[in-house]
């Protein structure tokens, strides 16, 4: 047994020495050659092998062979783009915000979408931003409070302790401009959720 072991890895051993030696002769000539070139080139490498009837490229010596060639042409076609000044910089896409991502939230709940489901964050997003008219605009305001209609749980509870709590704020402070903006909205969540 420990023989067969032995062969066996003295057989990938010498594999590997062909292969090394088979890519090392062709990969310089493939990195300066076309694409068809280097196809032609490669199946001339699988099919000629070194002298040995058992020199043909397995499988997996191919595919390792196929790799590197491939590798080559990559690194030579962004050599080729540097050359000619355009970069191959990737801008990755644009995030949209939070705002964006609630408000889309609220509009395919209010259309009933098969695709809407409840998110935990975008409702905690709106939530918090509810009184502010430059975060939730005047259209979706109403259909926030048809929203908040259906709120239930602590979020229900929460949402009303802090309008109860905002509205004594708003009495003591009086003239507080925020507190004056924030007012009529205040009043209009107050008055469904109670």
């Amino acid at each position: 047994m420990v023989k067969q072991k032995r062969k066996s890895s003295e057989a990938t051993r010498k594999k590997s020495k062909k292969l090394k030696k088979a890519s090392g002769e062709d990969v310089p000539r493939a990195a300066e050659a076309t694409a068809d070139e280097q196809e032609t080139s490669l199946e001339g490498v699988a099919e000629s092998g070194v002298q040995d009837t058992d020199s043909q490229l397995s499988p997996e010596e191919r595919r390792i062979l196929e790799r590197k060639l491939k590798k080559e042409r990559k690194k030579e076609a962004k050599k080729q783009l540097r050359e000619a000044g355009v970069s191959a910089v990737r801008t990755p896409p644009a995030k949209r915000s939070g705002a964006e991502l609630a408000l889309d939230y609220l509009s395919g709940w209010a259309q009933k979408h098969q695709s809407w489901r409840f998110q935990k964050t975008r409702q905690t997003w709106l939530l918090l931003n509810m009184y502010d008219r430059d975060k939730v605009p005047e259209e979706h305001f109403p259909t926030l409070l048809a929203y908040l209609e259906g709120l239930q749980g602590k979020a229900r509870e929460l949402t009303l302790q802090k309008a109860e709590a905002l509205m004594r704020e708003l009495d003591v402070a009086g003239s507080d401009t925020a507190l004056q903006e924030k007012a009529p909205r205040l009043r209009q969540v107050l008055q469904m959720l109670s």
